[in-house]
Formats: structure tokens, sequence, C-alpha cells
């Protein structure tokens, strides 16, 4: 009579535990997914940071090298280039650019003692580097938590059903020409 008792407290076990499981990995899914996009919107702050440091740095320059004028326009177009970023690919892009703009305006700014002597070119100077270690900083974070929830993706069993649940791996940011930044702007004088 009680024959047909364990077979469905088995089925109910086991519906119990594969929904255990699914709960918990969609909760951890949808952790991972947020820990990026607060990633994300951490290194937009910091670009954003650094492009409005520029036009005061280019100000700067530019009042000891105003005939300098093509390096003036190449920063001016790094700079509207990195605010317009959306996706990781296109912030690699424009960080590559913008890396090679500031590379150009600081080697114009080498060649000009006074300014290198400058209080306000100093603390602007400061400004862009610790900006820069928080690209850095924050970039690494975002590239960990894009690197966690793929692998949560991608491993079996999630990978059965992850996609169906709306989620979708994201893409590291990775600057498009890694030789362009391979050095840092130069920035001690």
């Amino acid at each position: 009579m009680w024959e047909w008792l364990i077979p469905v407290l088995i089925v109910v076990a086991l519906v119990a535990i594969v929904g255990i499981y699914l709960w918990a990995t969609y909760n951890s899914l949808v952790q991972l997914k947020i820990r990026v996009d607060e990633a994300w919107s951490d290194i937009t702050v910091q670009l954003k940071r650094r492009a409005d440091l520029i036009p005061q740095l280019v100000d700067t320059v530019k009042g000891y090298a105003a005939h300098e004028r093509g390096v003036f326009e190449n920063v001016t177009k790094a700079r509207a280039e990195t605010m317009s970023v959306e996706t990781p690919a296109e912030a690699g892009v424009a960080e590559g650019h913008m890396q090679q703009a500031l590379k150009s305006l600081f080697a114009v700014a080498e060649a000009y003692p006074q300014l290198q002597a400058s209080q306000n070119f100093l603390q602007l100077q400061q400004s862009i580097v610790d900006t820069e270690d928080k690209i850095q900083a924050s970039r690494r974070f975002y590239n960990g938590g894009v690197r966690e929830l793929n692998t949560k993706i991608r491993v079996f069993p999630n990978n059965l059903f992850a996609r169906n649940l709306g989620f979708t791996e994201r893409e590291f940011f990775e600057v498009e020409d890694g030789a362009a930044i391979s050095e840092p702007p130069r920035v001690q004088f």
C-alpha cells in the first residue's frame, strides 16, 4: 500500500534539488551581471573624469605651444571619441586613440621647460596619472567580473538554461591596438 510513496518522494526530492539549484544559479547569475554593470559604470565615470581634465591640460599646454595645432586636434578628437563609447569594444578602440594622443601631447610638453615647471600643469599631470591608475583598476575589476559571469554561463549544466533565462556573455574591455598602450603616456618630467 505504501510502495508508491517511495518513488513519489524520490521524484519530489529530485524536483526540489533541481529547483534549488536553478534558483541559486539564477540568483548568482543576476549578482554577477549586476557586478559587471557596476564595473562598467565605474569605467565610464573614470573615462569621463579624464575627459574633463583633458581640455584644461590642452589649454595649459596651448599657452606654451600654440603652434602644435595637430596635436591639440587629435587630443580633442580622442576625447570626443572616449565620451561617446557605449560598449567595451568601442571603449578599447577609443582608449588606444586617447593613449596615442596623450603621448603626443606630453611629448610636446617635454620641449617646454617653463611649462614643466608650471604648478597648474603639474597638478593636471598628477590628476591624469591618478585617473589613469583608476581606469586601469576599474578595467581589471570589470574584466574579472566578465570572466566570472562568462564562466558561469558556459559551464555545464548552466549552459543548458542560462541563455534561455536571458543571460548572455559580455565582452572584455580590451584595447584594440595593444602596442598603442604598451607604454603609458610619460607624464613625469
